[in-house]
């Protein structure tokens, strides 16, 4: 693991346009203790568990250094590969932290493939 790692949050457009309006996607607003993140190369594993076949989902690339927040790296399900880790954000996601957004669509069976290496 890098110092300091590219990290995504995927979500769908309403969540992102109201975090926009609000100014921080708040993990307190969901009932969670943390904001979902994941690296690049691990993002599309939770998008097929939660969001198969969503034509409408939305790559957050966050840089870690503008997170006001602890990244805590923890054991994803018990299907992802093993030992492999995610991370979590305690605390909002603030809107200045989101460097970048791009789309994420799903292929024709709903399945998200790993993401091309111009992303990651």
């Amino acid at each position: 693991m890098t110092a300091d790692p590219k990290l995504v949050h995927l979500c769908g457009a309403d969540e992102w346009s109201s975090a926009r309006d609000r100014g921080a996607i708040d993990p307190a607003a969901t009932g969670d203790p943390f904001v979902h993140l994941s690296t690049p190369e691990q993002v599309h594993l939770p998008a097929n568990r939660l969001y198969r076949g969503r034509a409408d989902l939305l790559l957050l690339h966050v840089d870690p250094a503008l997170l006001e927040s602890p990244v805590r790296w923890e054991p994803g399900v018990p299907t992802d590969p093993e030992s492999m880790l995610f991370p979590h954000l305690y605390g909002p996601l603030p809107v200045r932290a989101v460097i970048r957004v791009t789309a994420y669509r799903p292929a024709p069976d709903g399945t998200f493939a790993p993401l091309p290496q111009e992303l990651t």
